[in-house]
């Protein structure tokens, strides 16, 4: 931002000046890819991984600058998974190939992505990221230098993912099938562009030893976190898909005999623009879903930097829903949060309780949005509500966190569960008092029972006192009467 940008947004929106300037000042950039001491991990110092590194700034800088905060080698495996399935989905996204050509290279792609020196140059030349093909030989070299566990994790989601791709490209060529249909199918097509990823991405963060071992199985969470990602970017990317003849929204949805349309495309024309609200309620409804699922997915997770990598996407997921929500603005263009927003997100994804937080606050922005005349409004209170009782079960809001590290937590006095609280403690020192009461006087009964037996000490020495006084007095008696005679 130059200068008379700053200066407009002190005027006008003075506390988003403020976010961005404490953004700017006191956010700290977590590691330098550049710097020689992460050459070993970061690959800086070789060519190909440079331009690599390059061309992850080219396809997604926002998505870049979180991939370069990861911890280790991770940090590069990662950018390398991110360009082979930016090269494939740019295979499939491309409709200036034909379905004949395009089929054989979508189903062997993964083949390709070790075959040294493939490059592909036929890609339309509208195409954004037309160039990551054409020199793609650099990225099939330092996918060839991966680890070996790296490398077959990578080749196998793309693998997977390739054939998904395939089925549906050519479903849409062969078929004259323009649109979706079914909501399941939907879910399938995100399942293989972006559920699989969270899927890949969770087997890498397990093989690092950056996390735990199970995470890699954890495979519906592990979706559900990469359709929400997903299914947020189709529903605000509605206008520019429908500009380029790409309907990714399920018939099934916006189809609806009460929404009264012919043609997705007929939503932002004049005079629908209530009913397209409501399509585009249900659509959100669909999306948050898998909101709980997230939460669950990123409170598994220990390794603070794999936290932010997946935590900040969440945020911005969350935040974007609510900004979509009832804006009829989105059907016009492509919306998207503001900058302050979205560093106040970054500097705010830093723990599972303050994600939680985000999430928490955007869905009461939603419900307090939501009409009673949305067919979908029942259903959207009752997903706000999940993510209410989620936080409420994990963090419980009359729970209050101390300031600094170290102090205990202090509770809400006004809180009725304060009081259920206070008096369970109360009720579990007692139990624990008397426990330790009972152990004592089992350990002293234990004592005595181990000691030494005074007790027949004494019978034995009263015995053997009285014997010897009886002795005595007969001796005694003897001596006596033995002096007379």
């Amino acid at each position: 931002m130059g200068a008379t940008a700053w200066l407009t947004l002190l005027l006008t929106h003075p506390l988003e000046f403020r976010t961005l300037l404490q953004f700017w000042l006191f956010h700290e950039q977590k590691r330098d890819i550049t710097s020689m001491k992460e050459h070993a991990t970061s690959g800086w110092d070789r060519q190909t991984m440079r331009r690599c590194w390059e061309f992850l700034d080219m396809t997604s800088r926002s998505f870049s600058a979180v991939i370069k905060e990861v911890e280790g080698d991770l940090a590069r495996t990662i950018c390398m998974f991110y360009l082979v399935l930016r090269g494939l989905d740019t295979i499939e996204d491309d409709m200036t190939i034909s379905d004949d050509v395009k089929q054989p290279i979508l189903r062997s792609f993964h083949k390709l992505t070790i075959t040294p020196g493939w490059t592909y140059n036929d890609s339309g030349p509208n195409e954004k990221d037309r160039q990551l093909l054409v020199e793609y030989d650099k990225v099939i070299e330092e996918v060839n230098l991966l680890d070996p566990e790296y490398k077959s994790i990578i080749l196998d989601i793309t693998e997977k993912m390739e054939n998904g791709m395939a089925d549906f490209a050519h479903r849409a060529a062969t078929a004259g099938a323009t649109y979706i249909d079914k909501v399941e199918d939907y879910d399938l097509y995100c399942h293989y562009v972006a559920g699989l990823v969270g899927e890949g991405l969770s087997r890498l963060f397990s093989a690092s030893k950056k996390e735990v071992s199970w995470l890699g199985t954890q495979l519906e969470i592990s979706n559900s976190m990469g359709l929400l990602l997903q299914k947020t970017n189709i529903i605000r990317d509605y206008r520019e898909d429908c500009d380029d003849k790409r309907y990714f929204w399920p018939k099934e949805i916006w189809g609806k005999k009460e929404y009264g349309f012919r043609e997705m495309k007929d939503m932002y024309l004049p005079g629908a623009e209530e009913r397209a609200q409501w399509v585009q309620s249900e659509m959100i409804l669909d999306a948050m879903r898998h909101l709980t699922d997230a939460l669950d997915y990123l409170r598994l997770l220990k390794n603070q930097s794999v936290f932010t990598f997946c935590a900040i996407p969440a945020t911005m997921a969350i935040a974007t829903l609510d900004l979509c929500f009832m804006n009829p603005a989105m059907f016009q263009r492509n919306v998207k949060i503001r900058k302050a927003e979205a560093a106040s997100l970054i500097m705010r994804s830093v723990n599972p309780r303050d994600i939680a937080e985000i999430f928490r606050h955007h869905c009461r922005s939603i419900h307090a949005k939501a009409v009673p005349e949305d067919p979908n409004f029942l259903r959207i209170s009752v997903a706000c509500g999940k993510v209410e009782q989620w936080c409420e079960h994990n963090f419980p809001s009359f729970v209050r966190m101390p300031s600094t590290a170290g102090n205990p937590p202090t509770f809400d006095p006004e809180d009725a569960r304060t009081s259920i609280l206070k008096k369970s403690q109360e009720i579990d020192q007692t139990i624990t008092q008397r426990k330790r009461v009972a152990q004592l006087q089992e350990k002293q009964g234990s004592n005595v029972q181990q000691g030494v037996p005074w007790e027949l000490f004494a019978v034995v020495g009263a015995i053997f006192a009285i014997l010897l006084i009886s002795i005595l007095g007969v001796v005694w008696i003897v001596v006596m009467f033995s002096d007379k005679f």
